[in-house]
């Protein structure tokens, strides 16, 4: 559908402001632009030629059209952040009068607990790649550094050699939006990766154009995420765990077991590079158990006397 000329000119700057000022990675940029053109196509489908003329009815209207299209409450909430985005851009710039989404809300979605993996489980994982052949080297160090930094798939695949700080034992990471960080990283993880590094990485590399990724595929190049995953669940299969397993429970796991093990929130939120610490919270409650069992058994006033 063809766009009436203002809201292809706002949608296009707006799109030019989000890659130009706010550095965000390529899927943030490409969910925004596409949330912004439906909604864009949706208001010229009601004879709208410009964003100003859009009213606090209509933008309502669109999520109804969203909800009634089977659209989850997290993917609206999506288009309804978008749509605030766009929004305050309009209004700063001088394109609209009113910030028709300021008052608008979606219902909240309850926070699922994330799925993780016993400390128990994480150790029979790892060891399912204990032999000295470039993949089963690279895979061992693949994965002790998924659990050891908390790492994102989509962090590790990236991962280049001189990112590792062996000598301060610290791992640069380059999260969403390419923001950086630095996280540090046990003896067991570089040992592994310094072993796979001079033993496995050399027989790996099939042209000059690796650009120093850390952990190489079999051509040679930037592991894929479905790589990843393919590694994970042959390592689930040999360690027996019969939960399903994915690349993000490394992460949860990582988290989980740092709060398990008295660790400060705040720290634990730098190092998986969260902007707020609400989103960290969400493995405040694995240890809820664990404190009240605590509380039992040392709090002088936790228990009846007999």
């Amino acid at each position: 559908m063809e766009l009436p000329p203002a809201l292809t000119r706002d949608v296009k700057q707006f799109i030019q402001y989000l890659r130009l000022e706010r550095g965000l990675a390529d899927t943030t940029m490409s969910a925004y632009e596409h949330d912004v053109r439906l909604y864009a196509q949706f208001l010229a489908g009601q004879g709208l030629t410009d964003f100003g003329q859009c009213t606090l009815a209509i933008a309502r209207e669109f999520f109804v059209t969203l909800a009634h299209a089977g659209l989850s409450i997290t993917t609206r909430a999506r288009y309804l952040s978008s749509l605030k985005h766009l929004s305050r851009f309009l209004l700063g710039s001088g394109r609209i009068t009113q910030d028709v989404t300021e008052s608008m809300e979606l219902p909240r979605k309850g926070r699922t607990i994330p799925e993780f993996l016993s400390v128990a489980e994480m150790q029979s994982l790892l060891e399912a790649f204990s032999g000295d052949e470039p993949y089963s080297l690279r895979n061992r160090a693949m994965l002790e550094t998924m659990y050891a930094c908390g790492l994102r798939v989509s962090e590790l695949t990236t991962l280049k050699q001189w990112d590792v700080l062996a000598d301060v034992e610290l791992v640069r990471v380059f999260g969403k939006g390419s923001k950086e960080r630095l996280v540090p990283i046990g003896a067991q993880a570089l040992r592994w990766i310094a072993q796979y590094t001079a033993e496995g990485r050399g027989q790996l590399i099939r042209t000059s154009q690796t650009d120093d990724i850390l952990f190489l595929s079999s051509r040679g190049r930037q592991l894929s995420r479905m790589s990843v995953w393919k590694v994970i669940q042959q390592a689930a299969s040999t360690a027996g765990i019969e939960t399903h397993v994915h690349p993000h429970m490394f992460r949860h796991s990582f988290a989980t077991h740092l709060i398990e093990g008295g660790a400060d929130l705040r720290a634990v939120q730098e190092m998986l590079g969260h902007a707020d610490i609400a989103t960290t919270q969400i493995y405040t409650h694995i240890d809820r158990e664990y404190v009240k069992e605590v509380h039992t058994l040392f709090h002088p006033r936790s228990r009846q006397h007999t």
